[in-house]
C-alpha cells in the first residue's frame, strides 16, 4: 500500500507521463480493477477502513486527528484474525494511526513503523522496543526491513505481509538516484490543468489546491520571473509533477524487489499480492494538488492483484469496488470468516471472472474536515454511481483538530460522468437532471441508512 499514489501515475492504467514496470507487471500477471474507490480521501481514515473493513463514522477515524488523535487498534481488524488463524503477521513503514496505548499496531506478530508521515531520508521507525533510526532512503528502507522479516519468518507456516510505503506522499523527495530523472524534458499536462472551476460550486473555487498554492518547499527553487499566469501555472506543474513522478520511480524499483524475492524463493506460486494506495491524488487535474474532494482523481485509487491459479492473468474487473472491501476479501483469501461488524465485500467472485447480479451500483463516501486550516476543502458526501456523482456540502463538519468553525451554506454538485468524465460541468438546477437528481438523493439515503451514516437526517 502506498500513500497518494494516484492511478494516472501507473503505466497499467495508461499513464501518459510515467512508467512503473513492477506495478504493471503485476496487473499483466493478474488482475486490474478500474473503478475502485476509496471512501474518505485523507491518509488515517483510509488506512482504518483498510484494516476494519468499516466506514470512518464506525472505525472511528473520521479525520487525521479523530476522535482523540488515535486510532483505537482493539477494535477488530483483518491481520488480527489472520493471526488467530494461524498466520504470521507484520507491518512495515507508514501506520498514521497514532502510537502508543490502544493506538498501537494491534494483530501483528511485529511492526515496525514510521511516526505520522515519516520522512523520506534517514528515518526513525518506532518499534514495540523503542524507537529505531535506520540511514538511507525510506522507500528502500521499509523494503528491506521487510524482505529480512520474510527470510527471518516459519517457513511452515502462512504469512500476511503488509508493505506500507510514506512514497509518494507531499512534500516530495526523490532518491539520489533519480535527482535527475525527467531533467530534459517536459511531462505532460493534463487537459485540465487551466480549468478556472468557473462551473462548479463555491467549494471549488474556494479551496486552496491550486498550483499557486505550491510552498517553496514544493517547488525547491523560485519562480522564474516575467512568466504570464498560465505559464507560471505550467512551471510549477513541471516542478511538482517531476518530484512527484522521481519518487514513485524508487517506489516501482521496490514493489520489483518484492516481487523478485518471491520469485527466487519459490513463494510466488503460493501467494497472493496486491498493490493499491490509500486514496487519490490530483496531478494537475483542475489546477490542483492534494486531495479530499470527491472528484474521481481523489477518491478513485488502483487496486491490482495477482493470485496464482484462481485469477486469469491480464484480467479487468470494472465492478464498482470500495476500500471497505479489502478486509473482507484478505480474509476470504485465507478462509476466515469476516465478522458482520465489516461493511464492505469480498473481491473473491470478482477476481475469479464472476460478476454477481446483485454486486453494489453505487459507492458512499464522506469527508469530514471542514475548510481545514491548510486546504480549506468543505466537508462533503455523496453517492458515485457508473454514469453519475451527486455530492452534498453540508456547510459544517468534524472531528478536524484545529479546523475552521465556520459555517458555509449547504450546496449540492451533480456529474453526468458519461457526457462529462472530467467533472467539469456541474448540473444540479438543471431542469434537464431533475429527475437524476432526485434519483440520486434518494439513492443516497438509501446508503446512508445501509451504513448506519446520518449526517444530517431526513435530506432537504
Amino acid at each position: 500500500m502506498t500513500d497518494d499514489h494516484a492511478v494516472p501515475a501507473i503505466g497499467a492504467y495508461g499513464s501518459v507521463i510515467n512508467r512503473t514496470p513492477a506495478v504493471d507487471g503485476l496487473a499483466a500477471d493478474g488482475m486490474r480493477f478500474d473503478n475502485v474507490f476509496c471512501t474518505n480521501a485523507i491518509c488515517s481514515p483510509a488506512r482504518a477502513t483498510l484494516l476494519t473493513g468499516t466506514y470512518s463514522h464506525v472505525n472511528g477515524m473520521t479525520s487525521l486527528e479523530s476522535p482523540d488523535h488515535t486510532f483505537d487498534a482493539t477494535q477488530p481488524s483483518f491481520p488480527e484474525l489472520l493471526r488467530e488463524a494461524g498466520y504470521q503477521t507484520a507491518i512495515f513503514g507508514k501506520w498514521h494511526l497514532g502510537h502508543g496505548g490502544t493506538s498501537d499496531p494491534r494483530g501483528f506478530d511485529h511492526w515496525e513503523i514510521l511516526p505520522e508521515h515519516g520522512v523520506y531520508h534517514d528515518p526513525p521507525f518506532l518499534t514495540a522496543e523503542g524507537e529505531r533510526t535506520y540511514q538511507g532512503y525510506v522507500t528502500d528502507i521499509v523494503t528491506d526491513i521487510a524482505l529480512e522479516w520474510l527470510d527471518k519468518r516459519d517457513p511452515e507456516r502462512p504469512f500476511a505481509l503488509l508493505v506500507q510505503h510514506k512514497a509518494p506522499h507531499r512534500h516530495f523527495e526523490p532518491a539520489e538516484r533519480h535527482r535527475n530523472l525527467y531533467a530534459h524534458e517536459d511531462v505532460p499536462v493534463p487537459p485540465t490543468l487551466h480549468d478556472d472551476l468557473s462551473d462548479r460550486g463555491p467549494a471549488a473555487r474556494e479551496a486552496r489546491l491550486s498550483m499557486a498554492d505550491l510552498t517553496p518547499d514544493d517547488l525547491k527553487e523560485p519562480v522564474p520571473e516575467g512568466l504570464s499566469e498560465r505559464e507560471e501555472r505550467e512551471w510549477r506543474y513541471q516542478r511538482y509533477i517531476k518530484d512527484y513522478l522521481r519518487v514513485v520511480a524508487a517506489l516501482d524499483e521496490n514493489v520489483g524487489r518484492v516481487l523478485h524475492y518471491l520469485g527466487i524463493s519459490g513463494l510466488a506460486e503460493d501467494t497472493a499480492v496486491a498493490y493499491t494506495s490509500d486514496h487519490g491524488f490530483f496531478l494537475g487535474e483542475h489546477g490542483w494538488f492534494d486531495k479530499r474532494f470527491m472528484y474521481d482523481p481523489a477518491m478513485r485509487i488502483p487496486l491490482v492483484m495477482r493470485w496464482p491459479g484462481v485469477v486469469a492473468p491480464g484480467s479487468v474487473s470494472d465492478d464498482l469496488v470500495a476500500n471497505v472491501d479489502f478486509a473482507p476479501t484478505l480474509l476470504e483469501l485465507a478462509g476466515v470468516e469476516p465478522p458482520e461488524r465489516m461493511q464492505g465485500r469480498s473481491l473473491v467472485p470478482l477476481l475469479r471472472g464472476e460478476s454477481p447480479e446483485d454486486w453494489r451500483d453505487a459507492v458512499y463516501y464522506r469527508y469530514y474536515m471542514h475548510l481545514d486550516h491548510d486546504h480549506r476543502v468543505q466537508a462533503s458526501y455523496g453517492v458515485r454511481t457508473r454514469t453519475h456523482k451527486l455530492i452534498r456540502y453540508p456547510g459544517h463538519g468534524s472531528g478536524a483538530s484545529g479546523a475552521s468553525t465556520e459555517q458555509r451554506e449547504p450546496g449540492w454538485e451533480l456529474f453526468d460522468l458519461v457526457r462529462d468524465p472530467e467533472e467539469l460541468h456541474d448540473r444540479y438546477g438543471d431542469p434537464e437532471y431533475a429527475a437524476v437528481a432526485e434519483e440520486l438523493k434518494e439513492r443516497l439515503a438509501q446508503l446512508q441508512e445501509h451504513y448506519g451514516d446520518t449526517p444530517e437526517g431526513v435530506l432537504p
